[in-house]
């Protein structure tokens, strides 16, 4: 008969659990919270401290009288919830239900699932660390109060169901500010020189930088034209070469918000998704004779810290996989990013490393198989020795100009061997090829083949991608890596951003929101005292400041600034832009309207008529297929843009890549547009016919 019963939040972690600790235990799983502030009511009293007025959460009950009937048989109650303050408050909560001593050593954590590490986490509980509890309790009240206080103000002036949040607001407002600085921005001229070189069989191209010994930037055809003209007559001489050896270190590995980047990047998932994933992972995956294994650490975090004995395990695969030469003299540290960051948790690694993502693929199911590959190649990477580049910058002098020809080789692989981090705004790199120069000395005359002026123009800042959002609220102590996620889905499904081509717009009611929240709680959107309010909230976690004084010091300015809101914030009425198009099922016109993934056309008979469709867009180009109707763009149900053929369900032509409309010159078949980070290219559907775009531009942001 068992003595113990352990509680987790989830059926997937209680089975992965269960198997570890043997009979003697009863696991079980609480399905996430069992008590929270109640949907009717704000639920704080503010005047008596901000005391919470916790209620069942619906739908529990059954849950809770079974772990009720479950803890009267047992001699032991154990929680182990997850490693963090909302395991901690879960834990707290359950506590509380089952009429746990507050002193009892009954708190169980472990950063990965593994049976060592649980068995290991049983010999050590402890009390409930009511530090971190009054953490949660007051990010969770705090963001009561502002979603609870602004919410009917918002309902009331401008439309119902709209919201408002601490870390949302802040997020739709740099998305708003980012399209302001797009619109703002006046693009500038400028012009490069390319000059296409050989010596013997071998082939170069320099760029064109300096003129009589200075630097120069060209901003127009005169200039360059001015230029041209010095280069007719000139020959090219190699002046200097210069040849160096640089290292490249590894990036350290993951913590929640560079993995969700990374994933974004790499594997196309958006932050839900990575999360959704990694928490399978972590709670366990069924290997077969091996039996159910948590395979990754706990993925919230925003420590890049690595245990001792995860270090270990590394350097031995490492130089058993590749050879000594592959780990570096001493074992990589690497320092916390920022000062907030909480250094309870390692970073985000596998939980053995031994078990390398070919070895359990079958086991594994797509995405938690290129999840998992990710989690580990970074890790291993992170441990390795740096790679080793040699370098090498010719100039060469024809006239009065310099040309620059820049080459390198990979020498020694190190790291890269492994896994190279990619970034928003270029080609990843390690992924091309080596750029080699040919032998060259100073004096050596070549030849030219070709002169090729270019002309370009500056491009204004990008649109947030969920990568590069993530990126800039981390690095603007906005949130913590539990809440990324969440908010990227909120402020979508409250229609305050639309995505377009995977970048985040503001939607017009976005736009609008965030201009009352500028007006009337402009501390709420200003990133400053967004950070300090998280500094606080970590204070308290640590012991160093008291929950309801971090409390007190926002609601006293925030209280005035909500009497402000209720009388001067004025009614606002949003009117719908009415289109041409009528509706076949009851004759109204339809208005456009602004969801998730950009605009849509809506009856405006609505309620009585819900008619809606999509935005047509035609581009120009006639269906290959049936060669009578037009291909338009379309967008599926999850907002991704496909093409298609007007004539749809006649002709039942479909591509996700835009078709060109120019059949391919070797094969005839079907041209179309292909995107990477490098720029735009054309394709053939049928043979390996590939080209740039014409109008291609590889300037980076």
């Amino acid at each position: 008969m068992a003595d113990s019963l352990v509680i987790v939040e989830s059926p997937a972690k209680a089975k992965t659990i269960g198997k570890y600790l043997g009979s003697k235990y009863i696991v079980k799983a609480s399905m996430g919270h069992i008590r929270d502030l109640p949907k009717s009511q704000i639920g704080v009293e503010v005047q008596k401290n901000f005391e919470p007025k916790y209620i069942t959460i619906r739908g529990k009950g059954s849950v809770l009288k079974e772990l009720k009937d479950a803890s009267k048989r047992v001699k032991k109650v154990y929680l182990a919830a997850d490693p963090d303050r909302e395991g901690e408050a879960i834990a707290w909560h359950l506590a509380h239900y089952l009429e746990i001593n507050d002193q009892d050593a009954c708190r169980v954590v472990f950063n990965e699932i593994t049976k060592q590490a649980v068995k290991d986490a049983f010999k050590t509980p402890r009390k409930i660390n009511q530090d971190l509890v009054n953490a949660q309790q007051a990010r969770r009240i705090l963001d009561r109060l502002v979603g609870y206080k602004i919410s009917p103000l918002l309902w009331k002036k401008v439309k119902k169901g709209l919201s408002a949040g601490r870390v949302q607001s802040v997020a739709v407002k740099l998305i708003f500010d980012r399209e302001n600085e797009i619109n703002a921005f006046v693009p500038e001229e400028y012009w490069t020189i390319t000059a296409k070189l050989s010596t013997g069989k071998a082939e170069f191209d320099a760029k064109f930088h300096s003129l009589q010994g200075d630097k120069k930037e060209l901003k127009t055809e005169a200039e360059v034209n001015e230029i041209l003209k010095g280069l007719k007559q000139a020959e090219f001489v190699v002046s200097e070469v210069k040849e160096k050896e640089r290292q490249r270190n590894p990036s350290p590995p993951f913590i929640t918000s560079s993995l969700q980047q990374e994933a974004a990047r790499k594997l196309g998932f958006r932050a839900s998704k990575t999360m959704s994933v990694a928490q399978q992972l972590y709670e366990g995956i069924d290997l077969g004779p091996e039996g159910t294994v948590g395979l990754i650490t706990y993925m919230r975090t925003d420590s890049t810290r690595i245990s001792p004995v995860a270090q270990e395990e590394a350097k031995e695969y490492i130089a058993t996989k590749f050879g000594a030469e592959y780990y570096p003299e001493t074992p990589r540290v690497y320092l916390k990013k920022n000062s907030n960051a909480q250094d309870a948790h390692e970073a985000i690694r596998p939980s053995s490393v031994l078990r390398d993502p070919d070895s359990i693929k079958s086991h594994l199911s797509r995405d938690q198989f290129r999840l998992y590959k990710l989690v580990w190649e970074r890790f291993v990477a992170s441990q390795m020795s740096s790679a080793v580049l040699d370098t090498m910058t010719v100039d060469l002098s024809a006239g009065d100009t310099i040309f620059r020809a820049v080459g390198s080789k990979v020498k020694f692989y190190g790291f890269m061997k492994v896994y190279v981090e990619s970034n928003d705004d270029a080609s990843e790199p390690g992924d091309e090829d080596d750029r080699l120069l040919p032998p060259l000395a100073q004096g050596d005359a070549v030849k030219t083949k070709q002169i090729d002026p270019k002309q370009h123009f500056t491009q204004p800042p990008p649109r947030f991608t969920e990568a590069r959002l993530v990126k800039a609220l981390e690095e603007m102590g906005i949130g913590r890596p539990s809440t990324y996620a969440p908010t990227l889905e909120t402020i979508q499904k409250r229609g305050y951003v639309a995505i377009e081509e995977k970048k985040f717009i503001p939607t017009e009611l976005g736009e609008l929101v965030i201009q009352q929240m500028i007006e009337f709680f402009p501390e709420i959107l200003d990133v400053e005292f967004t950070a300090h309010m998280e500094e606080g909230l970590d204070h308290i976690e640590e012991g160093k400041e008291d929950w309801v004084q971090v409390l007190s010091e926002f609601y006293e300015s925030f209280e005035k600034r909500l009497e402000v809101a209720e009388e001067e914030m004025e009614k606002i009425e949003i009117q719908d832009e009415v289109s041409d198009e009528i509706c076949e099922k009851c004759g109204s016109h339809f208005v456009y309207k602004m969801g998730r993934f950009g605009k849509f056309l809506a009856c405006s008979g609505f309620p009585n008529c819900r008619n809606t469709k999509p935005i047509v867009k035609d581009i120009g180009v006639a269906c290959p297929t049936c060669h009578e109707g037009k291909i338009i763009e379309r967008r599926s149900k999850k907002g991704r843009i496909f093409y298609g053929c007007d004539k749809y369900p006649e002709c039942d032509f479909v591509s996700w890549d835009k078709p060109v409309g120019q059949p391919c010159p070797s094969c005839g078949a079907m041209l179309i547009e292909k995107r990477n980070k490098s720029g735009v290219f054309i394709q053939c559907v049928s043979c390996d016919f590939k080209e740039e775009a014409k109008d291609n531009e590889q300037d980076s942001d």
